[in-house]
């Protein structure tokens, strides 16, 4: 594996696959073939066609969406789907500053593919030897990726808090940084993706901050979200990252950005220019077709 192709893998999809999710006569989702199957045991939620999913026109505020799916969701939840149910409630909305047309669960998101947000905390330390990045271990509880290796920071983007507030929150649980350090981060941009997993399609967008912390600074798990922290060198973090399937499959994108922007990943790397088109302007896809 290259460097390279971990981005493309970020970016597998087989839009046949798949059928529209309608909402308000617009297109917020993909639903699998055999979920929209499940779906249509729910006419008066769902109508499902062998082309599209679209919720039911009688729905036709945002509470009642809501309630709706909700309740469509608790009833499948008591069959045993969603075990990694969080009670926390993701927009589905066409685009992040639009107001949502309803809100779902948040581990339904996968489910209906519709975009999810969250945000990525790049912690670093600069030492005479150069950049040093801190990575943590999921904990093996985690519901997703368990026990793989991610940013020291990272959390979904629930409803009802904004990207700066809910930041300084998961900087306080994941890794104990307090809120007058947490505020100090630097938003660098975004990055999104589009890729098949196990269980249905995450369409993910992610608002990516850098930290440089001091020397001295630990961080420290309150939430039981996180097993372990390392501080290594960058060029360790890329070499495991190259060597390795350790880190959770979304994770190499923001650190590829983040040794872009600090100059740890320049231009004599032979896909230099791809990845930088890649992380920079959403092209994996393109790499993946190559």
């Amino acid at each position: 594996m290259s460097l390279l192709d971990r981005v493309a893998d970020c970016m597998v999809f087989t839009p046949e696959a798949y059928r529209p999710f309608i909402v308000e006569g617009q297109a917020l989702g993909r639903v699998r073939d055999a979920f929209a199957e499940t779906l249509s045991q729910y006419p008066d939620v769902f109508n499902v066609s062998p082309d599209t999913v679209t919720l039911s026109d009688t729905l036709s505020t945002v509470e009642q969406r809501t309630a709706a799916v909700a309740s469509v969701l608790a009833d499948l939840r008591s069959q045993g789907m969603f075990p990694g149910w969080r009670d926390e409630p993701y927009p589905v909305s066409t685009g992040f500053y639009e107001p949502p047309l309803l809100t779902i669960e948040r581990a339904s998101a996968i489910l209906f593919g519709t975009m999810a947000y969250g945000v990525n905390l790049n912690a670093f330390v600069r030492r005479d030897d150069g950049i040093h990045m801190w990575i943590a271990r999921r904990s093996a509880q985690k519901p997703v990726a368990p026990g793989k290796l991610d940013h020291a920071v990272a959390g979904g983007q629930p409803t009802g808090i904004s990207v700066s507030k809910n930041l300084i929150k998961e900087c306080w649980e994941e890794a104990g940084i307090p809120e007058e350090l947490a505020s100090t981060a630097t938003p660098v941009g975004t990055m999104s993706y589009l890729t098949e997993r196990a269980g249905g399609l995450r369409h993910s967008l992610f608002f990516n901050f850098d930290l440089e912390l001091d020397e001295n600074f630990q961080p420290n798990n309150t939430d039981g979200e996180v097993d372990d922290f390392y501080l290594w060198h960058m060029d360790d973090v890329l070499n495991r990252i190259e060597k390795t399937e350790d880190f959770k499959f979304d994770v190499p994108i923001a650190i590829l950005d983040f040794a872009i922007r600090h100059g740890i990943y320049g231009p004599d790397n032979p896909d230099y220019i791809a990845i930088n088109e890649a992380v920079r302007m959403g092209r994996a896809g393109e790499i993946s077709a190559r």
